[in-house]
């Protein structure tokens, strides 16, 4: 089993003070000493051609969020989300190695792909850049795969954070499902609503969570919500938005996982993708502003894809809270038995 890789670190893309940084990568590596390491296939990124990221974005959106570049280093959004004169290149070189590792699968050259890129794009809206998020890697690609032959793709997003932006870029995209766990009462406020998409029931799905909810309730979901939705819409092809700042000692949020939960979940979501459409699955780096977290949530993911054992040393110190009454909400509005 061949796991594909593209790594896009963006040194040029900083700004003083900020936590979406350079620095979040700088425990990343020594994957050639894993028991995957055999496993691993290394790409080199290519920047995403204009016309596959207008597939998603507006012309209008591009060329402001061109200008600003040029202006930069400047803050653009309260999140507060900024931009440097490097960071439209990094941005399309970010969406370009989410797009190679898409092309990698489609191609059977990988049998599943981890796009580790920043800056994320997840909060990225189809006219507007926020929260951190310049480009919508993962919504560029899934486009991509659309136009390639995928009849149907499901979304999964654990960031700590709602992914509006891919939310609204496949509001009304019958193809696309997209499922979002996210804590709740946090940033970006305006969206992530278990009410959100009525007329999308079924396939919009969000589930927010309170704080601390941590591995077991991850647990329950991956086989109460997210099991009947993939059997139900039937995708060909799974992307997953993978945020490890719903590590329980994120600096941002509070979701309470572990490494252990995310390994978890992300042999679930192989699982999945294993038996309902042909082991097609890529993962994309979203957000996790602990360093550590990152390189732990990344190992966890890397031995889920490849079929490999994985050892937690991170335990949540706190106690996790029940969420049996949000899942059986979520079921019921969807109608998921």
């Amino acid at each position: 089993m061949t796991t594909a890789i593209a790594l896009v670190q963006a040194p040029g893309h900083v700004y003083p003070g900020h936590e979406e940084a350079p620095s979040r990568f700088k425990h990343l590596g020594g994957w050639e000493s894993r028991p995957y390491a055999a496993d691993l296939r290394f790409l080199t990124p290519s920047p995403a051609p204009y016309e596959a990221v207008k597939a998603v974005h507006t012309e209008r959106m591009l060329q402001d969020f061109n200008a600003a570049c040029l202006r930069g280093p400047g803050i653009t959004d309260y999140a507060p989300t900024y931009v440097t004169p490097a960071s439209y290149e990094l941005a399309f070189l970010a969406a370009g190695a989410t797009l190679d590792c898409t092309r990698e699968v489609l191609a059977g050259q990988a049998q599943n792909a981890f796009a580790i890129v920043r800056p994320p794009g997840h909060h990225a809206e189809p006219e507007a850049a926020m929260g951190f998020c310049l480009l919508n890697n993962i919504a560029i690609a899934a486009r991509q795969a659309l136009s390639n032959g995928i009849g149907k793709i499901l979304i999964v997003d654990f960031d700590a954070h709602h992914g509006n932006g891919t939310q609204a870029c496949f509001l009304d995209e019958p193809r696309v499902s997209f499922f979002s766990t996210q804590q709740e009462n946090i940033y970006p406020f305006h969206s992530g609503f278990m009410e959100d998409a009525p007329h999308a029931l079924g396939r919009i799905v969000n589930l927010p969570l309170p704080a601390r909810s941590g591995d077991a309730a991850f647990g329950r979901l991956s086989g109460q919500v997210l099991t009947p939705l993939v059997e139900r819409f039937e995708p060909e092809m799974i992307f997953v938005s993978a945020g490890f700042d719903s590590h329980w000692n994120d600096p941002l949020a509070e979701l309470g996982l572990s490494s252990a939960g995310y390994f978890a979940y992300a042999r679930a979501l192989a699982a999945l993708a294993q038996k309902h459409c042909s082991g097609k699955i890529v993962f994309v780096l979203e957000g996790g502003y602990n360093p550590d977290n990152i390189a732990t949530g990344v190992d966890a993911v890397l031995a889920a894809l490849t079929g490999r054992q994985f050892i937690p040393m991170d335990p949540s110190p706190y106690p996790e809270l029940e969420v049996t009454s949000r899942l059986d909400k979520v079921c019921a509005r969807h109608g998921f038995s």
